[in-house]
Parts: structure tokens; C-alpha cells; sequence
């Protein structure tokens, strides 16, 4: 039987851009076909009552704390965006729409949203910010706004958030092995362990 597992992120998640740096490392090691997916964080803290642990002045400081320990774990960049929090919805319809209409650029896109956000610390609250980020990524930035308003796109990304909350998805970054549900970057092992 074939080995995958669901990616559930969002790029206002400084966690699921550590799990997104290493999630293609997770995949090449133990031989599983990634399925990423992309889904609106906000509505699902709407949908299920929860909300950001940046909002919790002591777990704030522990988290941003604990997100530079895996950080250097991971021999990756992290910064804590001094713009936190970024309305995601614009972004993340472009990553269901790419993936959508033009799957290969996904990770591309992914790469470059995610840097922006947690390594250069961009305002991605400001579209003049993400046009010249999407720009410097070899994106037409006019191309990809308009994708963000086409009404199969937005459909679909309420459909896929709708679908997270009803598999138990409260948080991002979320994975599942089959029926399997692990919360949190740093619950990478148990997803590891469950392809095996």
C-alpha cells in the first residue's frame, strides 16, 4: 500500500513554516506522497472556538522562544513577524488557486510566502508588500489577485477549511496518516512513525 499523508497549513502559522521546511524531507525519507493542503486557519478557529497561542501573553513568549529552539533544530531562518497577525485569506487562496490551476507552483509560492513572512519579516497585510514578493518570485502579481477572486477558488477553499473542521483539524500545521490526526510541528516524529 502506497504511503501518504495530508498536510493541512497555513502561512500566518509560524509553526506550519517550520513543518513546511521540513515536510519534503519528511516525504523523501520515509518514500510517503505528500497531499498539501491548503485550508484558512481563521475560519477554523471560528468554526471550533480556538484561537492563536500568540493571543496568550505567557504562551506568546514561551512559543516564540520555543519556535527559535526548532528553528535551529532545523538549520532553517525564523524571525517572529513584526506584523503578526496577517489576514491570510488573499494568500491563501492563491495557494488553493496554483494549486488548482497550476499544481506546480504551489511550492514555489509556498517557498516564497512563508520567507516573506517568517524570515523577512514582510507586511503581507499590505497587497503593494505581496505584489513585490510574488513579483521577486516570478509570479505575475495581477495574474495571481485575480485568481484570489474567482468564485471556484474561494468556493473551494471554504469547502477544504469546512472539510479540515469536520476531520477534528483545530490548528495548524495539522497532518493525518489515514484516519491518524497529529497537531504541531513538533509532532513530526509521530507522523514519521506512523508512515512506518
Amino acid at each position: 500500500m502506497a504511503k501518504e499523508f495530508d498536510f493541512y497549513f497555513d502561512v500566518g502559522s509560524p509553526a506550519a513554516y517550520l513543518a513546511w521546511t521540513q515536510v519534503p524531507k519528511l516525504a523523501r525519507e520515509t518514500g510517503a506522497t505528500v497531499h498539501y493542503m491548503p485550508f484558512l486557519l481563521g475560519g477554523v478557529f471560528q468554526a471550533t472556538g480556538n484561537r492563536s497561542p500568540m493571543e496568550v501573553p505567557a504562551k506568546s513568549a514561551w512559543m516564540n522562544e520555543d519556535l527559535a529552539r526548532f528553528a535551529q533544530r532545523y538549520g532553517v531562518p525564523f524571525r517572529h513577524n513584526p506584523h503578526f497577525p496577517i489576514n491570510t485569506l488573499m494568500l491563501m487562496r492563491g495557494a488553493l488557486g496554483l494549486q488548482m490551476r497550476d499544481p506546480e507552483r504551489l511550492l514555489p509560492y509556498g517557498d516564497a510566502v512563508f520567507r516573506a513572512i517568517w524570515v523577512d519579516g514582510r507586511d503581507m497585510n499590505d497587497p503593494a508588500t505581496v505584489a513585490g514578493v510574488l513579483q521577486e518570485a516570478g509570479f505575475d502579481p495581477q495574474q495571481l489577485f485575480a485568481l484570489t477572486q474567482d468564485p471556484l477558488v474561494k468556493d473551494h477553499l471554504k469547502t477544504v477549511t469546512q472539510d479540515a473542521v469536520a476531520r477534528g483539524v483545530f490548528g495548524a500545521p495539522t497532518f493525518f496518516v489515514g484516519d491518524r490526526m497529529f497537531w504541531g510541528q513538533d509532532r513530526m516524529e509521530f507522523v514519521r512513525e506512523a508512515l512506518a
